[in-house]
């Protein structure tokens, strides 16, 4: 175990696969049985050394810890710096997570065209990006494995996604939704990536005019920096606007959010719970981990502006979801809503609000995962996700239709599953925001969420109206549907579980994330 105090065993976690990868482009098309076998394998191990490294883990450490710093590119004094602390050891140990059971469920469900060699390549060359970010300590190599998942869920979408037309102001002719939701994804996350790089720039030549120091892509650098107030002025201000724009795209945070609800719509199932799950956390954990700790004073005037934008967000999303007739899309926009609530927990800046976006991250990946593993199973028998064909699905699907309803109950926040913690914390910690902070903004932003769960309340069980409960319709009443197989029960019920164990001991994410939290509100804030 030795390797993990080295650096080699996180390097494990993020690389394997990578080299998994690497395999199954050797293996011929022909064997599928061996692909899928190969790569369930990787992604098993990248999940087991996630759960090692949780077991050597120090829950009383605030630091950095099993980390790995060595030159990289000396030329530019970038380092392959990583390293885990509280923050991002549950994402981390989420993402390896979730990619196992995308592997799990993918085995017997695969989208048109079959070609699983392809499709799991992709599926593990995004396991590298996702879990790279989280563990990244070097602004250089942060924002190429931020990258790194572009390519992959663009091809995911373009290739494997909904080929159904739509048609487009100003095309003579329908467009494939697969493509324009492709073109989309990546337009908009190229926008906000290219002015995250001009922020990273700009603080590496910033960084230099220290006394003594040199210039420097280190995150923890760069945050002792921030928090010697050596960041300011209008140069602060640009900078944090940029890396907004960045990490803003990816949240999404409303207006930014339009991407969103077509590349779920349009993405095969493990595309859009990846996609949910894991690469809607990339943006929220961007600004935890670099834009409040080196830029300490922007975001404390900034802060009121992302609190607004995120309760617009938790409303426009409910308001979204109500006027849905598309099972999928209405799950997406519900994204919208619920990372409002960990955008809010954020703008507070303080440890209970910080703490709330952390678990709210991890609640929304097990929690909106699950539903779109469920989205996708339905449509896979009913080839629709229209609510208004669908209905009775708890007496012809009892399984299936009874796991939909847990997660429905979960997402809307029931006390006692993973969906309560996050928004009760984010409303409690807008009560009582930073010190400074203007409370007739936060407390009105906490009266907004309040209202936004009611709403989210009423669209999860308009949902479980129209789809699961009700007579089956007339189209479907001489049909046999399979229940639910034992990969897709391979798949839920560890989700199921999860749910469950966090709703009644939120302890296994708060006992990781508390420590590192009031640590980065300390030195950033003084609080």
């Amino acid at each position: 175990m030795g390797w993990f105090e080295n650096g080699w065993g996180l390097s494990l976690i993020v690389f394997l696969p990578l080299v998994g990868a690497a395999v199954v482009l050797a293996v011929p098309r022909a064997r599928e049985t061996a692909i899928k076998t190969i790569a369930l394998g990787f992604a098993a191990a990248s999940f087991v050394a996630s759960v090692v490294a949780t077991v050597r883990f120090d829950f009383g450490e605030a630091g950095y810890q099993l980390g790995a710093d060595t030159s990289w590119i000396p030329a530019i004094g970038s380092r392959f710096h990583i390293g885990l602390d509280g923050i991002s050891l549950p994402l981390v140990v989420l993402s390896t997570f979730i990619t196992l059971l995308c592997m799990v469920y993918s085995w017997n469900h695969w989208p048109e065209p079959h070609n699983p060699k392809a499709f799991l390549v992709l599926m593990l060359v995004l396991a590298t990006g996702m879990a790279g970010t989280f563990v990244a300590l070097d602004l250089v190599l942060f924002f190429i494995f931020f990258e790194l998942v572009l390519l992959p869920m663009y091809f995911m979408i373009g290739i494997w996604g909904d080929r159904n037309p739509m048609r487009l102001p100003g095309f003579k002719r329908p467009v494939e939704t697969r493509l324009y939701a492709a073109i989309k994804f990546f337009l908009f996350t190229l926008f906000g990536s290219a002015f995250m790089l001009l922020g990273f720039l700009a603080l590496y030549f910033r960084s230099g005019d220290a006394p003594g120091a040199t210039r420097t892509f280190d995150i923890e650098a760069l945050s002792a920096l921030g928090a010697q107030g050596h960041f300011t002025g209008t140069f602060a201000f640009w900078v944090f606007f940029a890396l907004f724009l960045g990490f803003a795209v990816k949240v999404p945070m409303w207006p930014l959010h339009t991407w969103l609800p077509d590349a779920h719509t349009a993405a095969p199932t493990v595309g859009s719970v990846l996609l949910a799950a894991i690469l809607l956390k990339l943006g929220s954990y961007g600004f935890i981990r670099i834009a409040l700790p080196i830029l300490p004073q922007e975001a404390q005037a900034w802060a009121p502006a992302i609190a607004i934008l995120a309760v617009i967000a938790i409303i426009y999303g409910s308001l979204a979801c109500l006027a849905q007739t598309d099972m999928k899309r209405l799950i997406a926009f519900s994204s919208v809503g619920h990372m409002g609530f960990v955008m809010l927990g954020i703008a507070t800046l303080t440890d209970i609000g910080i703490n709330a976006a952390i678990i709210g991250m991890v609640a929304h990946g097990v929690i909106t995962g699950l539903l779109f593993f469920l989205a996708g199973s339905i449509q896979h028998r009913y080839h629709t996700r229209e609510m208004a064909r669908l209905g009775g699905n708890q007496k012809t699907l009892p399984i299936l239709g009874g796991i939909l309803g847990f997660a429905a109950m979960a997402s809307l926040g029931l006390p006692g599953l993973a969906g309560f913690w996050g928004e009760f914390m984010a409303l409690l910690a807008a009560f009582n925001p930073f010190a400074g902070a203007s409370l007739a903004v936060f407390r009105t932003a906490m009266v907004i969420g309040a209202i936004g769960t009611v709403l989210t309340a009423g669209y999860l069980l308009w949902m479980l109206q129209r789809v699961n409960l009700g007579e089956v319709p007339e189209e479907w009443r001489d049909k046999s549907f399979p229940d639910a197989d034992r990969f897709e029960l391979a798949a839920w019920v560890p989700l199921v579980l999860v749910i469950l164990a966090i709703g009644v001991y939120p302890a296994i994410v708060f006992g990781a994330t508390s420590d590192s939290v009031v640590s980065l509100v300390q030195r950033a804030f003084g609080g």
